[in-house]
């Protein structure tokens, strides 16, 4: 038994037209590839050192008023931390509303408020690391409020104003009057 292999038709393979000006680029140097001229990166700039916490984890107690309103309603306190962090764009009151859910149904608000000390660390360039943002959150959420709200205020925020109420105190509590109206057609 033999197998053979039918035949192939046969089709004329037409070769493609080539059209063009033929160029003599004999008189071209030619240099082996190299990376002479590839864009050499830029240094990046040292990246700029951490700065230490202005109070202490377990400085909470030294202000009583923030301490007590920490600990029995701590919504409160990371509302109005949140509207600063978020530059006015979110309210203490949706902030805070939404921490107090959080609380009464999961009885977790640690995640929560502990993703918000990670942007706060970011924002001010301050020591720390995701693990023990998350550690302090989980063991010690309103010392870890009181430090975040007195770090502020030692920035110069009035939280208790919020974004807004600091942008208008910044501003020297100068009133914007509009300028005179002109009436009728007169010249």
């Amino acid at each position: 038994m033999s197998y053979s292999t039918p035949p192939q038709p046969s089709f004329a393979q037409e070769q493609p037209i080539i059209t063009g000006v033929p160029v003599d680029d004999s008189h071209l140097q030619r240099t082996p590839t190299s990376f002479q001229n590839q864009p050499q990166p830029q240094p990046q700039p040292p990246p700029q050192s951490l700065v230490p916490w202005s109070s202490d984890l377990c400085g909470c107690f030294d202000d009583c008023g923030i301490c007590c309103r920490t600990c029995f309603c701590p919504c409160i306190t990371f509302g109005q931390i949140s509207e600063i962090l978020d530059r006015g764009s979110s309210t203490c009151g949706f902030n805070g509303a939404l921490h107090a859910i959080i609380c009464i149904l999961t009885c977790c608000t640690c995640i929560y408020s502990c993703l918000y000390r990670k942007r706060f660390r970011k924002t001010y360039n301050l020591e720390g690391s995701s693990c023990t943002d998350c550690l302090i959150h989980s063991f010690c959420e309103p010392c870890s409020l009181c430090q975040q709200y007195k770090e502020l205020r030692n920035r110069g925020f009035d939280v208790s104003l919020g974004w807004h109420g600091n942008m208008e105190r910044g501003r020297g509590d100068v009133a914007l009057t509009p300028p005179p109206a002109a009436y009728g057609m007169e010249r």
